[in-house]
């Protein structure tokens, strides 16, 4: 069946083939991923003895040190229009990585793997983008990104309740959860290979321009009208986004939660930006994609302030962190991708996103080290009311600068 894809039924009837597609593919290795993230502070913290500051050298390294890799991954993809190609080399060497954790056990070698699997996503990311984007009209992106993070999401919420289900039946079985996680990375690459099409390709070139131009530089995407404000905001407040994994432990803590139950916080985030993904896709198609993006922020910023309040440890504040949690990926992930598509041309969609991307990615991962470094400083505390601080005044300072751009352009 390599020649067609799966038809989308109900609410995803209107998109594209080709986004089901990759919907299915990064549903199965979300949980694939999903499963080592879940356990993954706690195997490497209480486990094999992380120190937080190492833990947020690490974190940032999921999240960013291999950024760059978007860009390499961009340039490949636009340069050989071989979209699918370049993503499926990077799921492939993902799925590689996921057994690989089988034979290493010390934290810095756990961590050159996950280096290699960040490789693997860096590849990927901006050409599976650039399939999304590529296949709908601009006026539909944000459905079409809402739809794919749905099915993406719903991996994720699967992910920790398969790591959960298997640390019920084997007590401190993390090979085991290595295990079933390889397994189902092995079957996204194959999904990707049986159903995933190509994008299309371009329009033919006049008989005396035969020669493919020269991609531009990278650097005169940022010149590009839009763009490089985005990408000043995502990495803005990239710088202040608070890691996931560190948001569970803080609240793992603040419940005094048993490890084997551990897995299933990022549930809760999972099934919220499950529910919300689709719905806040089409919203940021309406209101603007730019607002949903800082809304989604709003909302971080007030997961982080119920986490510092003297709140009784409950379902109030496993709901009240765990709910706006999930919105802001709802409101962030894909509504990102969703701006920056229609200002980009078709043959650098790629690139382009890739830029952004690591503008981000590279933010993401200096806060890492920064919030890392507190933590083991001052503690979990004076740490997380400086990363609310922060995140307060880089999102006063971009609604500032969105105000002025305003003012100008009326």
């Amino acid at each position: 069946m390599a020649g067609g894809t799966p038809a989308p039924k109900g609410p995803l009837r209107a998109v594209p083939g080709t986004v089901f597609a990759l919907g299915l593919v990064s549903l199965v290795t979300d949980v694939s991923a999903e499963m080592v993230t879940a356990v993954l502070p706690l195997y490497l913290m209480a486990g094999l003895g992380m120190s937080p500051l190492a833990f947020g050298a690490l974190d940032g390294l999921h999240q960013g040190a291999t950024a760059v890799l978007r860009l390499v991954g961009g340039r490949i993809a636009d340069r050989t229009r071989r979209h699918k190609l370049v993503a499926g080399t990077g799921y492939a060497l993902s799925a590689a990585c996921k057994a690989a954790l089988l034979a290493v056990a010390t934290p810095w070698s756990v961590a050159a793997v996950l280096a290699a699997d960040r490789t693997g996503k860096g590849l990927r990311t901006a050409p599976r983008d650039a399939l999304i984007s590529l296949s709908v009209p601009p006026g539909e992106q944000g459905r079409a990104f809402g739809v794919h993070r749905a099915l993406d999401t719903a991996g994720a919420l699967l992910g920790p309740l398969a790591a959960f289900g298997v640390l019920w039946v084997a007590v401190d079985g993390y090979e085991a959860v290595f295990t079933v996680s390889a397994c189902f990375a092995v079957l996204g690459v194959v999904l990707l290979a049986l159903f995933v099409r190509e994008a299309p390709a371009p329009a033919p070139t006049p008989a005396p321009a035969r020669a493919r131009p020269a991609l531009p530089p990278v650097r005169t995407l940022l010149r590009l009208p839009g763009l490089r404000g985005l990408c000043l905001t995502a990495a803005v407040l990239g710088l202040f986004t608070v890691g996931d994994a560190f948001l569970y432990l803080l609240l793992q803590r603040r419940l005094d939660l048993s490890a084997g139950y551990f897995p299933l916080l990022p549930v809760g985030t999972a099934a919220v930006f499950l529910l919300a993904a689709v719905p806040v896709g089409r919203l940021a198609d309406r209101l603007g994609r730019r607002r949903v993006f800082l809304g989604g922020h709003v909302l971080l910023l007030g997961a982080v302030l119920l986490l510092l309040a003297p709140v009784p440890a409950g379902a109030l504040l496993v709901v009240g962190v765990l709910a706006p949690l999930g919105l802001f990926y709802a409101a962030t992930d894909g509504v990102l991708m969703a701006a920056a598509g229609p200002l980009l041309p078709a043959e650098l969609r790629t690139t382009g996103l890739a830029v952004l991307q690591t503008a981000q990615a590279l933010a993401r991962f200096a806060g890492s080290l920064l919030f890392g470094s507190a933590w083991t400083l001052w503690g979990p505390g004076p740490a997380l009311g400086l990363a609310a601080a922060g995140l307060l005044l880089a999102l006063a300072a971009v609604s500032v600068c969105d105000g002025v751009r305003t003012l100008r352009s009326s």
